[in-house]
C-alpha cells in the first residue's frame, strides 16, 4: 500500500514513519511513505502557500493551487484510483471500522492542513474524503496523517508478527480490549487471574470477552449502544455487573 503525505514539514513525517511497526512495513516494501510539499509548488520568491481568509478574520488560509498541484503529483505518482483524504477537526470521526475499510485501497493521500485551514474548493473538487482524529485541535495534520498511516498498516497482511494482534486490538469488534498480564506472577501482593494460568483456552476466550465487555460498560457505554450483542454476550455482561455490583 502506498501513502502520500502533503505537508509542509516532510521531515516531521517521515522521520517518524521510520520508526515502529510503520518502518518495519516500510522495509519489508509492505508499504511506502511518500511526502509531497506545497511550497514546492508556489510561483513566487518567497514561495507563498497562504493568504488572508476573504471576509477577515484571524490567522492565514493554505492556498488552492499549490495544494491542488502537490495531489496531481502524488496521483501521478501512483495510482489514479487514489483516494485523497483532508485531515481537520471538521471531518468524520476516524474509527476502526473506516481505517478498516482503506486497507483494499491502493494509495492513500492525506493531506495535512495548517495555519486556520485551506481554501474550502480545494476539499470540495479535490478530497474524496475529510477525516477528523477526535474533537479537539492540534496544530497541524501531520500528527493525524502518522495516526492513520500507522493505524492502517497494522491492518495489513504480513504487518505484525502475529495476525491475530489486529484482530484482538481494542475496538475491532467495537469493543475495547481486554486486560493484559506478564510475568512475574506476583507483584506486590497483586496476582494475574487464575484463569490465565489453567491452560484452559475456552475459559480463558470466555474470560477475555467478559472482561472486554465489561470494560467497555465502565469507560465506553456508547460503544455497547450500537452493539448487538450475542446471547453468550448479555450472559457474560451481566455476570461481570454482578461480580462488580
Amino acid at each position: 500500500m502506498r501513502f502520500d503525505v502533503v505537508t509542509l514539514f516532510p521531515e516531521m513525517v517521515t522521520a517518524a514513519a521510520s520508526y515502529g511497526v510503520t518502518g518495519r512495513a516500510i522495509d519489508r516494501k509492505i508499504v511506502s511513505v511518500s511526502v509531497w510539499n506545497p511550497r514546492d509548488y508556489t510561483r513566487d520568491k518567497h514561495k507563498t502557500v497562504d493568504d488572508r481568509p476573504y471576509g477577515g478574520g484571524p490567522g492565514m488560509v493554505m492556498k488552492y493551487q499549490p495544494l491542488h498541484e502537490a495531489v496531481n503529483d502524488a496521483k501521478q505518482a501512483g495510482s489514479k484510483t487514489a483516494k485523497v483524504v483532508y485531515l481537520s477537526p471538521q471531518g468524520k470521526p476516524i474509527t476502526q471500522s473506516l481505517l478498516s475499510e482503506v486497507t483494499g485501497v491502493s494509495q492513500l493521500i492525506l493531506v495535512a492542513g495548517r495555519y486556520e485551514g485551506v481554501d474550502e474548493r480545494f476539499v470540495e473538487m479535490d478530497c474524496d474524503d475529510e477525516w477528523s482524529v477526535g474533537d479537539y485541535v492540534i496544530s497541524g495534520g501531520e500528527l493525524a496523517a502518522l495516526i492513520v498511516i500507522d493505524a492502517v498498516t497494522r491492518l495489513l497482511p504480513g504487518v505484525l508478527g502475529d495476525e491475530d494482534s489486529a484482530r484482538q486490538d481494542s475496538h475491532t469488534d467495537d469493543l475495547l480490549d481486554y486486560p493484559h498480564f506478564t510475568r512475574p506472577e506476583q507483584i506486590e501482593g497483586c496476582s494475574v487471574p487464575d484463569v490465565l494460568l489453567s491452560g484452559n483456552h475456552a475459559s480463558i476466550d470466555r474470560w477475555r470477552m467478559k472482561q472486554a465487555l465489561g470494560r467497555t460498560w465502565q469507560r465506553r457505554p456508547d460503544l455497547l449502544k450500537k452493539k448487538k450483542l450475542s446471547a453468550e454476550q448479555e450472559y457474560l455482561l451481566q455476570q461481570f455487573k454482578s461480580e462488580v455490583e
